[in-house]
């Protein structure tokens, strides 16, 4: 099974007609994407790639049923699109936009209590289930062969590395979830890693972190809690990072000693998750403890 989004879901596109959003939706569709429908203001009435576009996500997702949404728009724009999505009740919105401010974020957060809707992002690659769905900006001929092992990761190109080496493994991917690298985003890494531990059919889980916050922290503490298990594979990102300085993400920042990528790293590892030290052992690693 695949986790969040299949086969059957309705996918509409906010900004569609701009150049990033026609890229990313042709390729969506090539994959198996149901595109319904695209958002850009003032283009109501046109088709773009067989697509028809609205002027609003309310007009969308009232002549199509669109129940998903994907975010192609600037950043002074972003966090108006993710309000409008998360108004009308769409189940899972992905955000690709990076740049959007802190204070946006924060006023987002406080809007998504309550609501039905779940965001992933900003500043982040989507969601993939091979033979499934596809809602981002993943590769697609990375992500073709479908099977029981699922990626969580704050980082858009170790996700693809990390597929690519798990296919080669002899492995297939159940789901692939890319978070973001932003310090305030929406659905984190124990939201997605409890999706993961209630899917039948994921028997492992490849977790790729990245200095600066503790979210990767808080999923392992809650994880050792647990009773019923499944085996988690972890790489952490930025073992030589310096104190004080962002490394390519906004949330990438190490304020106290316990952000650094070696600390985690040791309290990952004593809490019975399998550390890899380089990106280049996903692959050997997931084909070792899943066999």
């Amino acid at each position: 099974m695949s986790i969040l989004i299949d086969k059957n879901i309705k996918v509409i596109v906010q900004g569609l007609t701009g150049k990033e959003g026609l890229f990313h939706t042709e390729q969506m569709i090539n994959f198996g994407t149901n595109i319904v429908g695209g958002i850009t203001p003032g283009k109501g009435g046109k088709i773009y790639l067989g697509v028809p576009i609205f002027n609003t996500v309310e007009e969308a997702v009232k002549n199509t049923g669109g129940n998903v949404s994907v975010i192609f728009v600037p950043s002074s724009f972003a966090s108006d699109a993710i309000l409008e999505s998360i108004s009308m009740n769409i189940e899972i919105i992905v955000c690709i936009t990076e740049g959007i401010p802190v204070s946006d974020m924060i006023r987002i957060k406080h809007f998504l209590k309550g609501k039905k809707s779940r965001l992933i992002g900003p500043n982040c690659p989507g969601i993939i289930s091979p033979e499934e769905s596809k809602v981002g900006i993943m590769p697609n001929s990375v992500f073709r062969k479908k099977g029981k092992i699922g990626i969580i990761s704050r980082s858009g190109t170790l996700t693809y590395e990390a597929a690519d080496q798990i296919v080669k493994s002899g492995y297939g991917i159940s789901t692939a979830v890319g978070i973001g690298g932003d310090s305030i985003i929406g659905m984190n890494v124990r939201d997605v890693i409890e999706l993961f531990l209630e899917d039948l059919e994921t028997e492992g889980i490849v977790m790729i972190g990245e200095i600066g916050g503790i979210l990767e922290i808080e999923a392992t503490e809650w994880i050792k809690k647990l009773k019923n298990k499944k085996p988690v594979i972890s790489f952490i990102a930025g073992k030589t990072a310096p104190k004080g300085r962002t490394m390519g993400h906004a949330g990438a920042i190490i304020e106290k000693k316990i952000e650094t990528a070696q600390e985690k790293m040791n309290i990952m590892e004593k809490s019975g998750i399998h550390i890899v030290q380089s990106p280049a052992e996903i692959g050997s690693t997931v084909y070792d403890v899943i066999r």
